[in-house]
């Protein structure tokens, strides 16, 4: 299934022919409870899906973030061979582990808000989200991929400025809007592979990042698994997987986010943000 959230809080299915709204079919709750539903559960709710009709036309101006609570956002750093070179930073041997706050998530079309008075040099990351699907504490690689509800992207806003001056990430990637998400969830059947996902961030049309997930150093199982040593994950948890390289800081001269920017972060097989960007 593909699973989105509306401004009006609805709960929907989006498929070809348009979304159904899931109380329709008799489900009442939200994307964060369903990621606590059964897998027997899931399966009923993806035959009615299958089966509805009288579809509403899509427009994703009306769409939310999928989650907005998620107990955790873990986010890995330098999770590309070519962005931790372009960072002039080593591979890393272990995942790089920071996190951004729930303030940061805006919808798939929310205007990214830059607080001028804080920054002036923010940053695009495209990056591949994780949303897992059942508590799970020490889970081994092998059976990681069975922990995760599905897949969304994140744009990982990154106040650079911030984020070096103060030695360590948090702050610098937590501002309110930071964290553009959708614009929805797809469950983890419809991907069997995500190693395999093309994904692109495009400022003012101008292609940035063009990469695979393919080439991440750490994958979503090894991920799961090392991530899951050290925190108990729960449904609805977000992992940010990394962006690849491309981004602003590195460039000559560097591309900081404008008043007036329009960014375009795409993942295959999920969809596309379409952000704006207005200095505050």
């Amino acid at each position: 299934m593909r699973l989105a959230t509306l401004k009006d809080k609805s709960t929907i299915a989006v498929t070809s022919n348009g979304f159904i709204r899931l109380t329709k079919l008799g489900f009442n709750g939200t994307i964060f409870d369903l990621t606590r539903s059964s897998e027997s559960e899931l399966a009923d709710l993806t035959s009615s899906v299958n089966e509805a009709k009288n579809f509403e036309e899509i427009n994703f101006k009306n769409f939310d973030a999928p989650i907005n609570n998620p107990s955790k956002i873990m986010a890995i750093g330098l999770n590309y061979i070519d962005h931790a070179s372009e960072s002039k930073m080593e591979v890393p041997k272990t995942p790089i582990v920071f996190t951004k706050f729930p303030n940061s998530i805006t919808g798939p079309t929310g205007t990214i808000k830059i607080p001028k008075r804080l920054t002036e040099k923010v940053d695009y990351e495209v990056e591949l989200a994780v949303v897992i699907g059942k508590e799970g504490k020490n889970i081994s690689k092998e059976e990681a991929l069975k922990y995760v509800f599905g897949y969304t992207i994140v744009n990982d806003i990154s106040a650079r400025d911030l984020q070096f001056a103060d030695g360590q990430w948090v702050r610098g990637k937590s501002l309110d809007t930071f964290c553009p998400m959708g614009p929805v969830i797809v469950t983890s059947d419809e991907i069997k592979d995500p190693q395999n996902l093309k994904l692109i961030c495009e400022v003012n049309e101008e292609k940035l990042q063009n990469d695979s997930t393919n080439n991440m150093i750490f994958g979503v199982a090894d991920l799961v698994s090392i991530l899951s040593e050290a925190f108990t994950l729960q449904p609805g948890d977000i992992i940010a997987t990394g962006t690849p390289s491309g981004v602003g800081f590195t460039r000559k001269p560097p591309i900081y986010l404008k008043d007036g920017d329009i960014v375009k972060t795409w993942i295959e097989g999920i969809g596309e943000l379409i952000n704006t960007v207005k200095e505050i």
